[in-house]
């Protein structure tokens, strides 16, 4: 693996990198290989992250990257049929994530640097407001205490660069995968929740599209944090309750 990994990884020198590997299982078009999903990052990267914890007196058992995380929190939420096909798409701030899981397996992920941020700056260049105005505005859309004209078709004119990086991601899928059908796409990320994404994406991608809910099958207690509030916080939480799901020494 370690002779294989540095083809495919954008690394010059492989003991500059933490890696780690995980075997799918033979190649269906090919039985003589094997399909194997690696994960690697700089070690300068990681010590930075270990570092940080250490100075807060704990010590780090797991890392892992935001795709799998997603994967482990979809596994723990959502009944799925053995191939069953689904893409989470987790927007950030700044990273897009996206991640096509097949009967609760990771089979294609990708990463863009096209996010919320550029939804927001957009919105106060327009609007000429606050990044915090623009914030709001990216998330009520026409349903604010405001009426703003030209808001809606501003908001979804700012999220059309997003918009296509998935719609590209998810068609490099189809057409590597042989055309596979995708039953459903869920959103996560804080910037998940700009307004009319949900219902614009369901139209370009013909694939039906929702908020996703990482505690469908997680208790809470409802004592510690209101039902409303949860709700606003459940997309931002799904990458935290997924690592919250590992355990020492699981794969």
């Amino acid at each position: 693996i370690h002779d294989e990994a540095g083809k495919y990884l954008p690394f010059d020198n492989m003991d500059d990198v933490n890696y780690d590997f995980q075997i799918l299982g033979d190649n269906e078009f090919n039985p003589n290989q094997m399909e194997v999903i690696i994960v690697a990052a700089k070690k300068t990267d990681v010590n930075g992250y270990l570092d940080a914890f250490a100075a807060a007196g704990l010590q780090v058992m797991i890392m892992d990257v935001d795709s799998f995380a997603l994967e482990t929190m979809y596994e723990a939420n959502y009944d799925f049929e053995e191939n069953e096909i689904v893409v989470i798409v987790n927007i950030g701030a700044s990273l897009t994530n996206i991640n096509v899981i097949r009967g609760g397996m990771s089979v294609f992920t990708r990463d863009f640097t096209m996010a919320g941020n550029a939804v927001t700056e957009a919105l106060q260049e327009r609007f000429q407001v606050t990044a915090e105005e623009a914030e709001r505005m990216k998330v009520e859309g026409t349903a604010g205490a405001q009426e703003i004209p030209g808001l809606e078709n501003a908001i979804l004119d700012a999220a059309e660069p997003i918009c296509s990086e998935i719609e590209r991601s998810v068609d490099y899928f189809r057409s590597t995968f042989g055309g596979e059908e995708i039953k459903h796409v869920f959103l996560s990320g804080g910037s998940s929740r700009i307004a009319g994404l949900s219902d614009l994406l369901s139209q370009r991608l013909n694939i039906g599209t929702q908020l996703i809910n990482p505690l469908a099958k997680i208790g809470h207690n409802k004592k510690n944090i209101g039902e409303a509030e949860l709700d606003g916080i459940k997309t931002i939480g799904a990458v935290a309750i997924g690592l919250g799901l590992r355990k020492i020494g699981d794969k």
